[in-house]
């Protein structure tokens, strides 16, 4: 617990908070949060008075207790991360953090009916944003609002008993290792009733995001960073009433919203707002039926029960009722939602309310109540049935004639074009990614494809200004990058694949299909992608220190990356790698990881980014073979390079280079005294003894001597030129944070010229070698 402040801005801002030791970066509670000392002489104190305060050198106060008459009194942090004002000499509390929380819930919190969870304003300003999370007031349910009116999303309702299987979507559910129930606490603020928390695992927390996400994270040893359970909204159909009364959510971008049977939408050609009846119900003029709709979920509203083993009881005991606006029947013993949700009962269930938050998938069969006169029951004559059918076969003839002509000219267009771009064209743009991305390679939850929004061309290029050049960031082999503003503020990156780009289809279907599964803070998160016509474009989180190239081979940028700031980088995508071989639900091999695809944020984290040639094994296989080579010389493996073998060592392979770069500021592909190569140079001055003349000289005032030592010796190892004597991407992870007399010494790299006292031999051989399609060579294995 202390001061602390957050970002590179050149205004001095002092919060007084409480953070993990074993992470310092993730801030658990915040003093004066909206009020923060702008200058270096803040203090905090216990005064006279016996409260806890954060004053400056004016005795201006930034953020105070209300301990009343307590003068004797101590703050105290506990383990649990709450800091206490105690009474001494009785030991009574007489206040605590964890009663006034801010953005984060964790374990040993109570969620009280006035408790709130409000965001930080953004990542770096801890002051009260725009996001809450509590318990909406009167309902056993959980809320965020953005704002003081307007709802984001709804939890699931629950019970006093917290029947965990009623409490689906709920937050506190979800805290793993959890027991919920409910409490009296006698608190410095009265006697009141408490819905509390007690957690075995206190290695979790839930946090109100900045952008609106209510998040569920746990700490990994193995990776030593926080993996993200869950979120909510966790995709465009969780958000609260999104389609408006009676509006059925289906996930499709281009019709996210549809009406029931019986409903039109309220806005002409807008089902957003919401769904009205085309004829009214309880109509003297008309009879009510049912519409039955399988298997959807909607918002649970508390209803009666009425026990039976027949549903035409449900149907006339609904229709008698004018109130009644949909059923649904749940028999005996068959299990599903209302058998376990209700303790077994049976019967009906009726709602007396408008439906919302309808959705197309889900537990519930539900009958709808509509007028009958929708259900299409009218009288004909069997002239007029005749005189129907004849034109709806002849329609329906038309009709054949002229999809099967459509398939036959798409069938000729297919033999004279590109497939993969006149199949991207011809389908709504996020249905066929759908079909094309083939998401049979996890279980169930990946079927539905991309978690990530579709957004369309002309938002982007708002966002963009029209693609202008001042927005433009760099310029890959996939085509130029631009820097982006969304009308809520979000700052992105669109990466806008050029026609004339190395990387097509395949490679962009990669960057869907794989990041939107993935979550770790060491890799860049991708909030969405568009395709119109030929564009198609990818969006990211914006990055504002752009590429870990440009700061470690420029000899003026490079110095503002002391050693401290190198190590954090090299650890972080070690984890992130480790992360995609071992801790995703899916082993991934990025095949194409190099400086100028780690991305820096604005607090200089690394974030490993551009998945177009990544590659998913099935099951425990860690390799595979390709006939089509593709990635950057200078940083793939031998094996990868002369043969097309690849496998989580070739990811290895390319950490070892991408090392050796941060640690000497040095590009692999240059040319170092006799060597052709970094990997060469560094060899020669480990085998010399001289490992520090590696070092970039722009860190000699900064860097840990058995850090650097440790991390060139790390990428030797990883460099080596049999696979099978390069470490996985755990083993690295272990050895970057343990002790440099327990690594084992390494052999010499792939791709090392050879030595002018090399013999007549062995420089023919190496000539022979040199002369192979990719211009590469490969010496013996010698050890040290």
């Amino acid at each position: 617990m202390g001061f602390f402040s957050r970002g590179n801005t050149s205004e001095v801002r002092q919060y007084v908070g409480i953070w993990y030791t074993k992470d310092p970066n993730t801030i658990v509670w915040v003093a004066n949060r909206d009020k923060p000392v702008l200058d270096s002489t803040g203090v905090m104190t216990v005064e006279a008075d016996g409260n806890f305060k954060v004053l400056n050198k004016n005795a201006t106060v930034y953020f105070s207790t209300a301990a009343v008459g307590a003068p004797l009194t101590a703050l105290k942090l506990l383990d649990t991360g709450n800091a206490i004002l105690i009474n001494v000499s009785s030991g009574r509390i007489l206040w605590q953090s964890f009663e006034t929380p801010t953005d984060m819930f964790i374990p040993g919190m109570i969620m009280g009916t006035n408790t709130t969870l409000t965001s930080w304003k953004s990542i770096n300003d801890p002051g009260s944003g725009s996001f809450k999370f509590q318990l909406e007031p009167g309902t056993h349910r959980y809320s965020i609002m953005n704002g003081s009116m307007a709802y984001l999303w709804k939890s699931g309702k629950f019970t006093d008993s917290f029947d965990e299987n009623q409490m689906s979507s709920n937050a506190m559910n979800l805290l793993s290792n959890a027991t919920t129930q409910r409490v009296t606490g006698n608190m410095s603020n009265g006697n009141l009733s408490y819905y509390a928390i007690s957690v075995v695992d206190l290695s979790s927390r839930l946090v109100m995001d900045h952008l609106g996400k209510l998040q569920y994270l746990c700490w990994s040893e193995a990776t030593r960073q926080w993996d993200l359970e869950w979120e909510e909204p966790k995709d465009a159909c969780s958000f609260y009433r999104v389609c408006g009364l009676f509006g059925m959510c289906t996930g499709n971008n281009d019709s996210l919203c549809t009406c029931l049977p019986g409903f039109e939408p309220i806005s002409p050609d807008d089902y957003k707002h919401g769904c009205k009846r085309t004829t009214e119900i309880c109509d003297k003029g008309t009879k009510d039926t049912f519409i039955k709709r399988p298997m959807i979920s909607m918002d649970d509203t508390t209803v009666p029960i009425h026990n039976t083993d027949d549903e035409s009881e449900c149907i006339k005991e609904c229709l008698g009722n004018c109130n009644c606006l949909a059923y649904s029947y749940s028999p005996r013993k068959e299990g599903g939602m209302w058998d376990s949700s209700r303790e077994n009962k049976h019967g009906c269930w009726f709602w007396d309310t408008e439906p919302i938050n309808l959705k197309g998938k889900g537990t519930h069969n539900i009958s709808f109540r509509v007028s009958e006169s929708k259900k299409g029951t009218i009288s004909l004559s069997p002239k007029q049935v005749l005189a129907i059918s004849v034109v709806v076969s002849a329609l329906v003839l038309s009709l054949f004639c002229g999809i099967s002509y459509i398939c036959y000219k798409r069938l000729v267009n297919r033999r004279n074009n590109n497939q993969d771009n006149v199949e991207f064209q011809s389908h709504n743009a996020r249905t066929h990614i759908h079909e094309l991305l083939h998401l049979d390679h996890s279980k169930e939850d990946d079927r539905e494809g991309p978690d990530v929004p579709y957004f369309e061309l002309e938002s982007i290029i708002a966002a963009t200004n029209d693609f202008s050049e001042e927005n433009r960031l760099g310029q890959g082999g996939f085509g130029p990058v631009y820097k982006g503003k969304l009308t809520g503020g979000q700052e992105i990156a669109v990466k806008r694949l050029s026609s004339l780009s190395g990387q097509g289809l395949q490679e962009f279907k990669n960057e869907v299909s794989l990041i939107s599964r993935l979550q770790h803070r060491n890799l860049v998160r991708l909030l969405g992608y568009c395709i119109r016509g030929e564009e198609k474009m990818l969006l990211y989180e914006y990055m504002p220190n752009r590429s870990l190239d440009l700061f470690i081979f420029d000899r003026t940028l490079c110095a503002s990356l002391d050693w401290k700031m190198r190590f954090n980088i090299i650890m972080g995508i070690a984890r992130g790698l480790n992360y995609l071989h071992h801790d995703s639900r899916l082993r991934i091999i990025h095949r194409d990881l190099k400086t100028s695809n780690v991305l820096l944020d604005e607090d200089m984290n690394p974030k490993i980014s551009d998945f177009g040639l990544a590659k998913i094994v099935e099951g425990k296989d860690i390799e595979d073979i390709t006939s089509r080579v593709v990635g950057t010389f200078g940083y793939m493996s031998p094996e990868y390079a002369l043969g097309g073998l690849f496998s989580i060592k070739s990811d290895a392979f390319s950490f070892g280079v991408v090392l050796l770069e941060i640690v000497s500021g040095k590009k692999n592909t240059g040319f170092y005294e006799s060597q052709t190569s970094l990997l060469g140079h560094a060899w020669s001055l480990w085998i010399e003894d001289r490992p520090f003349d590696l070092l970039d000289q722009k860190l000699m005032k900064s860097y840990n001597s058995s850090e650097v030592l440790k991390c060139i010796s790390v990428g030797l190892l990883c460099v080596q030129g049999d696979p099978d004597d390069r470490p996985t991407m755990t083993n690295v992870v272990m050895m970057l944070g343990g002790d440099m007399a327990t690594l084992p010494n390494p052999k010499e790299p792939a791709f090392v010229s050879r030595r002018d006292h090399v013999s007549s031999s062995s420089s023919s051989s190496s000539k022979q070698d040199s002369q192979t399609k990719n211009m590469l060579t490969i010496t013996e294995l010698v050890g040290r």
